[in-house]
């Protein structure tokens, strides 16, 4: 499991700009992909990136959860959004999916907590 959250997405950042830089196509097409889906219409963006997050517990991505917690916090997300998110993927991924969860909580926590500022 991941301690430090913030720190996690800060290093995986500085990654994800090397493949950036070895593979520029298919990164920009991925980020053409993410910037159309979190294009707030029939949902907001603080929504889909809820969706996202519930997602990266049942499909067991703690990666994915960093970088999801993170943007549902800056989206403003609330802990009982939050909680909900994490039960409903609970409900979907069942036994995996509540261990990870309990990984988004913690990022939640660090997220959200002064120091993460």
């Amino acid at each position: 499991m991941i301690d430090n959250w913030p720190e996690t997405t800060r290093k995986l950042s500085a990654d994800l700009k090397n493949l950036r830089g070895g593979a520029p196509e298919v990164m920009k097409a991925f980020a053409a992909i993410a910037q159309s889906a979190l294009t707030p219409k029939a949902l907001d963006t603080k929504t889909k990136e809820l969706i996202a997050l519930a997602i990266s517990v049942a499909v067991r991505c703690d990666d994915c959860i960093a970088f999801h917690v993170k943007a549902a916090v800056q989206q403003g997300a609330t802990r009982d959004e939050v909680m909900e998110t994490l039960g409903m993927a609970i409900y979907m991924g069942a036994g995996p999916s509540a261990m990870y969860a309990s990984h988004a909580l913690d990022a939640y926590t660090q997220f959200t907590a002064p120091a993460a500022e």
